[in-house]
């Protein structure tokens, strides 16, 4: 999913549409009683635990309470579970993304942003949950890490 950008206001009515889009994909594949999930660069951080700086971005695109608000229903009203979020528990990170500028890899001060979201069934058979961060800045291949979750 595109990041969006507050100062392009078109990028974030174009997400706020794709979100839209993909609620009502993912709602209908539910309702077939499907195994789903969602997975992927959400371009979110859904909650203060998924930011480092969280009170530095509230108003920057990706930890938007609209942006925020979406990922809210997918986890209560269409009972998807953030898998990562359920093994790994509450707590700060573990991050998925960090800013290519100053030292944020090295300090660790990421957004957790890629997520596997699963209907509650295929939830409950993962049995792992974690991100394959690079050992140093140098050995990195991108700004993510990859979310790495195994299913029984």
């Amino acid at each position: 999913m595109h990041s969006g950008n507050t100062e392009k206001p078109q990028t974030m009515v174009d997400k706020y549409a794709f979100l839209d889009a993909m609620m009502l994909r993912l709602e209908a594949l539910r309702a077939d009683g499907r195994h789903v999930v969602l997975t992927g660069d959400i371009n979110i951080a859904h909650t203060e635990w998924d930011i480092k700086n969280w009170k530095g971005n509230l108003k920057s695109a990706g930890f938007l309470p609209e942006e925020r608000a979406y990922l809210d229903r997918l986890t209560t009203d269409a009972g998807f579970i953030d898998v990562h979020r359920a093994l790994h528990g509450d707590g700060p990170g573990p991050y998925t993304w960090w800013s290519q500028r100053g030292k944020a890899f090295d300090n660790d001060a990421g957004w957790r942003i890629d997520y596997q979201l699963a209907t509650e069934e295929l939830a409950a058979k993962a049995t792992s949950a974690q991100v394959d961060r690079a050992p140093s800045y140098d050995t990195r291949w991108s700004d993510h890490a990859p979310l790495v979750v195994s299913y029984s």
